[in-house]
């Protein structure tokens, strides 16, 4: 029994290590697609838009919009774990990071910079499915995606991702927040993407059965 609760507990450890690990990947991806410089993703837009109409900085309104996106996930009955905890921690921090020691300059052409968003595409998804694989759970917004996935199951994750990116790009231009062609590409190319890796791995998110919060912190606490 003893044996059993110490390997509860390696697992427990090495999937935060797992966690960490694909957070890098997933971060470098997204500072790949920054770095492409053909205007912002969708989930950008929404936050530009609703520092448009409110005294809210683009940074708080982000905020705003991953509290949100969470407190929907609790309502549809998502678990929050350390994955989540670990994502809120050390996602933006990871890409700052990747961002202050990148050494080229910035890009001015357009081509070069739809490739690069591609490239990040494909470490987006990678890290999702190295921390996701984890089952520690996922960050707000692929909780999200994932919560809406299994209420959409005849449809593949990447084209329940292109739908949630269209509707998050249509609230964000309706409240007036930038739109350009690196943007509509987010919104169709992130999930295209998505699904080919996940198709050659054979990677189905919601397959996972996450461990929640509570039920890990009882496990590592646990010391009968």
């Amino acid at each position: 029994m003893e044996n059993n609760k110490s390997n509860q507990r390696k697992h427990i450890i090495l999937g935060w290590i797992r966690i960490v690990i694909g957070l890098l990947i997933f971060s470098f991806g997204v500072h790949l697609t920054i770095y492409a410089n053909i205007d912002l993703a969708p989930w950008d837009c929404l936050g530009m838009g609703i520092a448009k109409h409110t005294p809210l900085n683009y940074g708080v309104s982000m905020t705003l919009v991953a509290i949100t996106v969470l407190f929907i996930d609790i309502i549809m009955k998502e678990k929050i774990g350390f994955g989540t905890v670990i994502d809120a921690l050390l996602t933006g921090n990871f890409v700052q990071m990747f961002n202050n020691i990148n050494p080229f300059p910035e890009n001015d052409n357009l081509w070069l910079g739809i490739a690069v968003m591609l490239v990040g595409f494909v470490f987006m998804a990678i890290g999702m499915w190295v921390y996701m694989s984890a089952e520690q759970c996922c960050g707000p917004r692929d909780a999200l995606l994932v919560g809406l996935g299994k209420r959409m199951k005849k449809l593949p994750i990447g084209i329940v991702e292109i739908l949630l990116w269209g509707i998050v790009l249509l609230c964000g231009w309706l409240l007036g927040g930038p739109v350009g062609i690196g943007t509509l590409i987010s919104t169709f190319g992130a999930g295209l993407v998505m699904q080919f890796v996940y198709m050659l791995i054979h990677f189905e998110p919601r397959n996972l059965h996450h461990q929640n919060l509570l039920k890990t912190v009882k496990i590592l606490s646990d010391r009968k």
